[in-house]
């Protein structure tokens, strides 16, 4: 894919001091018992703080985020996204970098039509406390980043792969206004940081699958297969938090009550079934499993006696019956969330940005000859979105 059309709009932004006099302002209020609280829901998760290796990309990140939402707010979105919020690219010079914003007039819209407040984006993901770092078990070589308030993920990416995800924005936009309680990642922004005259990075920022994270026992990557698909525990006491995988799961299942159950196998289907005509694969279902309190299983706390609610967002009415609903929690990060019996499931599709183009398809045949009678992530959309259904469907009832 080219890049976007028209030429970048180039900015002078606010100066990063004047972002972070922004952000920390309230900050300093909270308190010594709210910091030491904070810090407390941080297990397993390391500060980017000076020394830190990432700390200088980490504070261009905050700073140009800061003035980046600035814009959205200033220019709050009007009505659905036209072709030209697609292809917009707004450049902000600060001192000593620049920070792109691609497509930012249809991820400002994306992000009101989830009920997402500016001034908390800009908050969460500006100078006003540190970004987050966690122990990844991916094998890619991307960096991971969550806001202090771990709200938000944020994952540098290749040029490819952030060509890919704005050449399927606008069907990504759609999708979501057909099936708005989708299990996909909710994409929230994509951007490109470059210092001085030196090679563009690229990062995009989604909302964290497993939020709120407090008290999570478990997590999984899943793929649907076997081969590289286990994880080496943590010991026994060990503050890290680890992602697991398929084969690290084998032996459990996903309790459901059965409304629950159906409605995840058919949201699945939709989805993947939509990836499959994006012609993408390497997708993960991400899962985290999180005990339920015993005034949590009540009839009146279970999520099968909620009020049903949807989120923001354009709908037509010939598609209501085909927008698989279900009841939402009263809650943070409802759409990922599914109540059990016993436990509470955080469920969310990521990784959106992997064609099955020649390089794949080459991977695929030296796979099938290292890997015989074996499975492997490198197969046809079409297979990877049936495996991946099939799996969910073994592990649930």
């Amino acid at each position: 894919m080219a890049a976007p059309s028209p030429g970048p709009r180039e900015v002078l932004a606010l100066s990063p001091e004047a972002g972070r006099k922004a952000t920390t302002s309230g900050s300093g209020r909270r308190g010594l018992l709210w910091r030491l609280r904070d810090k407390q829901l941080r297990l397993g998760l390391f500060e980017i703080s000076p020394g830190h290796e990432l700390h200088r990309l980490a504070c261009m990140m905050q700073a140009g985020l800061w003035a980046a939402t600035q814009v959205s707010m200033d220019q709050p979105p009007r009505g659905l996204p036209t072709e030209e919020d697609f292809s917009e690219v707004l450049i902000q010079a600060h001192e000593g970098f620049e920070l792109g914003t691609l497509a930012g007039p249809a991820f400002a819209w994306l992000r009101h039509s989830l009920g997402l407040a500016e001034e908390d984006y800009q908050a969460a993901l500006g100078p006003g406390g540190p970004y987050l770092q966690f122990f990844s078990t991916s094998k890619s070589k991307a960096s991971f980043f969550l806001s202090h308030d771990q709200r938000f993920f944020l994952k540098t990416q290749r040029r490819r792969e952030v060509q890919t995800l704005l050449a399927h924005l606008p069907r990504y936009v759609q999708h979501l206004q057909r099936h708005p309680h989708s299990l996909l990642a909710r994409l929230l922004g994509v951007h490109s940081l470059r210092v001085a005259r030196g090679k563009k990075k690229y990062f995009i920022i989604m909302q964290s699958v497993f939020y709120p994270a407090g008290r999570i026992s478990e997590r999984y990557d899943i793929k649907g297969c076997d081969v590289s698909r286990w994880v080496e525990p943590a010991p026994t006491g060990s503050p890290l938090v680890l992602v697991l995988k398929d084969r690290n799961f084998q032996g459990k299942t996903i309790d459901l009550a059965g409304p629950q159950r159906s409605w995840l196998l058919q949201q699945l289907a939709l989805d993947t079934t939509f990836l499959q005509e994006l012609n993408l694969l390497d997708y993960s279902l991400l899962m985290a499993l999180q005990h339920l309190q015993e005034d949590e299983r009540s009839p009146g706390s279970s999520l099968v006696f909620c009020t049903d609610r949807s989120v923001q967002g354009v709908q037509s009415l010939d598609e209501l019956g085909a927008q698989n609903r279900r009841l939402l929690p009263d809650g943070p990060n409802a759409l990922h969330i599914l109540d059990g019996p016993e436990q509470r499931y955080f469920l969310g599709l990521v990784d959106l940005a992997t064609v099955y183009g020649l390089r794949k398809r080459l991977e695929h045949l030296w796979k099938m000859l290292r890997y015989p009678n074996r499975t492997f992530s490198t197969v046809s959309p079409a297979l990877y979105a049936r495996r991946l259904c099939q799996w969910v469907e073994m592990h649930t009832e």
